[in-house]
């Protein structure tokens, strides 16, 4: 445990907690909304068509080799 040798040094650390403390938030924040973001139908038609695509590329040049 930390041995503080006055107010000042306590109210500093308090400070630099609390700092910590919004930036946590702040960064949650951020997280969700990307989160958010991703959940979206048109993210998800859009993964879909890449997928699509990438399939269809490989059927096609099996029947090409074949």
């Amino acid at each position: 445990m930390k041995q503080y040798q006055s107010f000042e040094d306590i109210e500093a650390d308090l400070k630099r907690l609390n700092l910590e403390k919004h930036i946590a938030w702040e960064e949650m924040k951020l997280i969700k909304s990307e989160f958010q973001e991703e959940l979206k139908p048109a993210n998800w038609l859009q993964t879909a068509l890449k997928i699509a695509g990438k399939y269809g590329l490989f059927l096609l040049t099996k029947r090409i080799f074949k």
